[in-house]
């Protein structure tokens, strides 16, 4: 899928449930936003896109803990999680969704390299986080972004269209 088709896509099952969504992101830094905007008729569905790059920020904006800063750091599933979790309540969105990882080119670590990325989706009922480790050859920054990105995205459209969402 385009990222034009993955759009309208989302776009349009929203649009169908009666739902809104809002996106914060830290290694995607406003991709997402971008993404689910380029559909007509996004602006129905889509109220708040935040890029949160610092822990203080995911703290003051999101609620993010700073104990699961201190402890797992800001690219980790609990962090992913409560992002998610916090955009969706900070919004008053129906789903949250977030992405937290190290897109590169430096950054990465033998723990957490390059490449590594948290994504979550947050609904009233329950929140998934996946873990991404996107490595293929030649992926650079933007390939790894926008891998996350539509691969989050499209993991919306599957929730929604097995009615997972309501």
């Amino acid at each position: 899928m385009t990222q034009f088709e993955i759009s309208a896509a989302l776009v349009s099952a929203l649009k169908k449930r009666g739902l809104k969504i809002a996106s914060v992101e830290s290694c995607t830094a406003g991709l997402l936003s971008k993404i689910i905007t380029d559909a007509p008729g996004s602006s129905d569905v889509f109220d708040l896109g935040i890029t949160t790059y610092s822990n203080a920020m995911k703290t003051k904006m999101l609620g993010v803990p700073e104990e699961i800063l201190a402890s797992h750091g800001a690219v980790s599933p609990e962090t992913a999680k409560a992002m998610a979790e916090g955009i969706r309540k900070v919004s008053g969105a129906d789903i949250g969704v977030a992405t937290t990882g190290i897109a590169g080119p430096g950054g990465g670590s033998y723990e957490k390299p390059v490449g590594l990325v948290y994504t979550a989706i947050s609904t009233a009922d329950r929140t998934e986080v996946t873990r991404l480790l996107i490595d293929q050859p030649g992926a650079d920054r933007n390939y790894i972004r926008n891998a996350a990105a539509e691969t989050l995205l499209i993991n919306v459209i599957h929730m929604l269209e097995n009615c997972e969402v309501k």
